[in-house]
């Protein structure tokens, strides 16, 4: 039995959504320690990192959760209840059980959602934390609100050299973030039986139409959201706008909107100055873009090179129709997360579907997800329970 089996759901995310909202203010000292803390350990400048708990924090409510267990487990309290499915069966719907969740090293706060839906599937939770800390000064907060979460919500800070490190075949289900080869390597350390959710690195690109560029001013406010998706975190991010595809024959030219786009990057450094990773690697990303500019002035195809991935720099495509970003995505293998678009013209949502984006969304919205949404296209908390069936 875990330590929230007893808790009707209800009680358990009316206590986080109570937790979140003190974190919402910016001077609550946990979370100005916190701040601090992120921004020493990832590197990105404060008003980045204030922007990423912002997001973080506002998107945590109880209604949220409850539309997440409600849209995926069929009723806000079926984990105390019956499920009556078409079938004419009832299935009980219970906690998978230990959880162990390994946090990712760049994204901001992202292991603390798949923790908040676990503890919601009332499961016991242990995270492996950051060096900021940041899961576990949330923890004490959720601790504040409700005793159980001390034995149901834990966070602690270990490497894979230490001499004593958790066993993770103790679990019954292990979420990690992470590069392919570091996910396949905690996936074969566990046994057959233990359920594992791995969220690999992803990429998200934006497509703009001819019809969205048919005025200096809609351009502009295409690229003003553009570059804000280029600029958080570095463009480190599986949100980030990593390519940017726009389709000639708009009534602004590529070099009008090229020199827009740049415009925009400018004001949005300001707004959100470099960390130090994009100061460090300033040297990589003034010759890819020097090369860029070779490119177009040449014969290449731009079609044929891969996105960059360096700090504040996205590839941006001039395509003909969506058929062409498809075939980019495809032929470099490209696995996508999100995709932002100017418009909702049918035969480009059906390109971004194609592509296998988990998300859509406008210029300016794509770091900015809803708690509601998929991510890596895998459901929030169906994962974190197990079904039992009953004839009726």
């Amino acid at each position: 039995m875990t330590a929230l089996s007893k808790l009707p759901a209800s009680k358990i995310t009316g206590a986080i959504s109570d937790a979140a909202e003190r974190w919402r203010d910016a001077d609550f000292p946990s979370r100005v320690r916190a701040t601090q803390r992120i921004a020493e350990r990832t590197g990105y400048s404060l008003p980045v990192v204030e922007y990423a708990l912002d997001r973080l924090f506002f998107s945590i409510d109880r209604a949220s959760l409850e539309a997440v267990i409600a849209g995926e487990l069929g009723e806000v309290e079926i984990l105390d209840g019956f499920r009556k499915r078409a079938d004419r069966t009832e299935a009980w719907a219970r906690p998978i059980g230990n959880v162990c969740v390994i946090s990712s090293r760049t994204t901001i706060g992202v292991a603390l959602l798949a923790a908040l839906f676990a503890l919601c599937a009332k499961c016991d939770v242990l995270v492996k934390d950051r060096e900021d800390s940041l899961i576990a000064s949330f923890f004490e907060t959720l601790r504040e609100e409700l005793a159980e979460f001390e034995r149901g919500a834990r966070a602690e800070l270990w490497r894979s050299t230490d001499d004593e490190t958790p066993a993770l075949d103790s679990f019954d289900a292990v979420v990690a973030f992470g590069r392919t080869e570091t996910l396949a390597a905690i996936r074969n350390a566990l046994p057959p039986e233990t359920h594992f959710i791995g969220f690999g690195a992803r990429a998200s690109a934006g497509y703009i139409s001819r019809e969205s560029l048919c005025t200096a001013e809609a351009a502009a406010e295409i690229a003003r959201g553009a570059a804000r998706d280029i600029v958080l975190y570095e463009t480190e991010g599986c949100l980030s706008l990593h390519v940017l595809f726009f389709e000639e024959g708009g009534a602004v030219s590529a070099a009008a909107l090229s020199e827009t786009l740049r415009t925009e990057l400018e004001r949005a450094d300001v707004e959100f100055p470099r960390g130090e990773p994009a100061h460090e690697r300033l040297a990589e990303v003034a010759h890819a873009r020097a090369l860029g500019a070779f490119r177009k002035s040449g014969s290449q195809d731009a079609l044929a090179e891969p996105p960059p991935f360096l700090p504040r720099l996205a590839h941006a495509i001039p395509v003909a129709n969506p058929a062409d970003a498809l075939e980019y995505v495809r032929r470099h293998g490209l696995a996508l997360e999100g995709f932002a678009v100017s418009d909702n013209r049918p035969d480009i949502i059906g390109m971004a579907v194609s592509a296998g984006a988990v998300r859509l969304a406008r210029f300016g919205e794509l770091q900015n997800p809803p708690l509601t949404g998929e991510h890596g296209g895998r459901p929030r908390i169906a994962e974190f329970v197990r079904w039992t069936d009953k004839t009726f």
